[in-house]
């Protein structure tokens, strides 16, 4: 069964190609579908330490691909509550899945109202069709 709109969870996205969303008060974060299929098969997650704080479009961590080594910025302040462990061993998972199973950090973020400041699904669909232009 899908989800109605007001029970999915709202995500919001960057420009840089993050998205985070709030999944049951906790503030998750990954790398769109745009990025991972820019950036080509995932081959290694440099994670973070839980507990690392990190201010907004401070580079939170790395993902390297078969084509290059790429920045993962934190879409808002805080700080990194755990990490995808399973990344680890499947870092494939950040292109399998990228909206879910594959997501990087979760979060306790410091200013809800830099929430505001990202694009939601709209936007930043269209966003990535200008790009694809």
């Amino acid at each position: 069964m899908a989800l109605s709109d007001w029970e999915r969870p709202v995500i919001k996205f960057t420009k840089d190609h993050e998205w985070i969303k709030e999944v049951n008060g906790e503030y998750v974060v990954g790398i769109t579908d745009y990025a991972q299929t820019e950036l080509g098969d995932v081959v290694f997650v440099d994670l973070p330490a839980a507990g690392a704080e990190l201010g907004q479009g401070d580079t939170a961590l790395n993902v390297e691909s078969v084509k290059a080594v790429s920045d993962v910025y934190a879409p808002v302040a805080g700080k990194v509550t755990a990490v995808n462990e399973e990344l680890n061993d499947s870092p494939q998972l950040v292109n399998e899945s990228p909206l879910e199973n594959g997501w990087l950090v979760k979060m306790e973020i410091s200013e809800a109202s830099q929430l505001e400041s990202l694009m939601d699904e709209t936007a930043y669909s269209a966003y990535v069709e200008e790009l694809s232009k």
